[in-house]
């Protein structure tokens, strides 16, 4: 995580990469020609950082790595570039380009607090998404086994799993996108907009360790975060990091995958099983 001064020092050497993207259908796109941070590319979540071949796997499941490496060349992001990501929901989306780009041993960090704390001009753009950045060498490198989890380790109680939605979904109080409501058995909710203040920008780390504690994570070992689609997930990746509490690990299908199998049983309410 880095703040607005550090972005401003260092912009010239980094690559800030706007990751906007909306549950409702809104287009990211668009958001980002209408305004966005000067010099900023655009990385289009669906296109670059999911997969489209196998509906089971859920809503956005990792992209072949050989299609996550001609996204990021396209927008101008090599291997050696130090990548700021930035949303306009504190960071909650664009954990998801941070999150890939760190686990394939590449620099990257969210800015804390996102378009909401940026108070200069913002630049538009309607041709283009490059940021004028040409193309760049980015080498493919396979997703790490073990920083995933897959349905099975989800749905073992060996393992702690972490619920990263809103807590009416966790409840199964509504689900506007998936095939049933509730959550894994004996998964833990931690709402990552939660991790946030008012403002947008993470809580001070001592709360961010007191949340995790009151699920009972004291460690990343054996931490399983799901969400939706596996995208805010991440969110909850990124602030174990930065608890200091080290890496867990991401259930890329989450909600979307484990809702479509009739075998698999569901929870609901607010208790973890």
């Amino acid at each position: 995580m880095v703040d607005l001064d550090w972005w401003r020092r260092r912009g010239a050497n980094v690559v800030t990469a706007d990751v906007r993207w909306y549950l409702d259908g809104r287009s990211g796109r668009a958001a980002y020609e209408q305004g966005h941070l000067p010099g900023a590319v655009f990385v289009d979540l669906d296109r670059w950082l999911a997969g489209h071949g196998n509906p089971r796997e859920g809503r956005h499941p990792l992209p072949d790595p050989a299609v996550f490496a001609d996204g990021m060349a396209q927008r101008g992001i090599g291997d050696q570039d130090t990548v700021v990501a930035y949303d306009d929901a504190g960071g909650v989306i664009a954990a998801r380009l941070v999150w890939m780009l760190r686990v394939t041993g590449h620099d990257a960090a969210l800015l804390d607090g996102g378009l909401g704390v940026y108070d200069g001009p913002l630049e538009t753009e309607t041709s283009s998404t490059t940021g004028g950045r040409p193309r760049a060498a980015f080498t493919a490198r396979p997703w790490p086994a073990d920083r995933l989890a897959d349905m099975d380790a989800a749905a073992d109680l060996a393992n702690t799993v972490l619920d990263a939605r809103n807590a009416d979904r966790y409840r199964g109080e509504r689900d506007p996108v998936d095939p049933r409501p509730g959550h894994i058995p004996g998964a833990r909710n931690l709402p990552c907009r939660e991790n946030l203040d008012a403002d947008g920008r993470f809580v001070p780390v001592s709360m961010l360790r007191q949340r995790f504690a009151d699920v009972g994570v004291t460690s990343a070992a054996n931490v399983v975060s799901y969400c939706g689609s596996g995208v805010t997930a991440c969110h909850n990746l990124l602030a174990l990091e930065l608890a200091g509490l080290g890496h867990g690990r991401l259930y890329p299908g989450s909600w979307s995958q484990y809702s479509q199998d009739p075998g698999r049983p569901v929870a609901t309410g607010s208790a973890p099983a």
